[in-house]
């Protein structure tokens, strides 16, 4: 399959037609109405040096709110309350932690400045949220994403004491089956999120479910 190159239209190529690993596209910008045309059609960024790569994974790992697993490790830590929980509190500080956290296998961040520029602003705009967990009042874990409808897009997420991130995901999973979200996008697979629940599903699948659960959504653009 080709890759295509974006240019300043604001357009994607079919997502059938992406590469078996999933990138479909590369160029383009992040600006909030090209992010929320990707999102909105199962498409998401992802930097490769300087270069704006646009994925669409077949298949796509996600996690239905209903069908969580939660151990005992994790019901014990909600149940002592260890950490206190919010919700967009600090939003361009999580993004920041996301970004400065040192991961195994990996060089580098995927998140540049432009992304982390890029999706504060779509925070301005409503459009991307953050958990926060804290301990003594210092932030201590948490993760970010897009919430379209009652879909959540998540990005990313961050730890400073163990289980931090747990707490955080378990929480704002809880919340956002509370407030009518059907499903979260978790991209691509991990052992971590499988272990929450998450699971494979045919990219077509995905986007037919996806086109479903936003067809009575109107964001701000296009």
């Amino acid at each position: 399959m080709p890759l295509f190159a974006l240019d300043k239209e604001l357009a994607f190529p079919p997502v059938h037609l992406a590469e078996p690993d999933g990138l479909l596209a590369m160029g383009g910008d992040l600006s909030p109405e090209r992010l929320l045309l990707a999102y909105r059609n199962g498409i998401f960024p992802w930097y490769e040096g300087n270069t704006i790569l646009w994925w669409c994974p077949d298949p796509r790992f996600v996690l239905f709110p209903e069908e969580i697993k939660i151990n005992k490790s994790i019901k014990t830590l909600l149940k002592r309350n260890e950490y206190e929980f919010t919700i967009n509190k600090a939003f361009k500080d999580v993004i920041h932690h996301c970004k400065e956290t040192k991961r195994p296998g990996q060089q580098g961040t995927w998140i540049t400045d432009e992304v982390e520029k890029a999706y504060c602003k779509m925070h301005e705009l409503g459009y991307a949220h953050s958990a926060e967990v804290w301990k003594e009042g210092t932030l201590v874990g948490g993760l970010y994403g897009l919430r379209l409808g009652k879909v959540f897009f998540g990005e990313s997420m961050f730890s400073k004491l163990s289980n931090a991130s747990r707490y955080a995901f378990v929480k704002y999973v809880q919340f956002l089956k509370d407030d009518a979200v059907r499903m979260i996008d978790c991209q691509v697979y991990t052992e971590y999120l499988e272990s929450f629940g998450a699971r494979m599903i045919e990219r077509k699948d995905f986007i037919q479910l996806l086109q479903t659960l936003l067809s009575a959504y109107s964001p701000l653009f296009p």
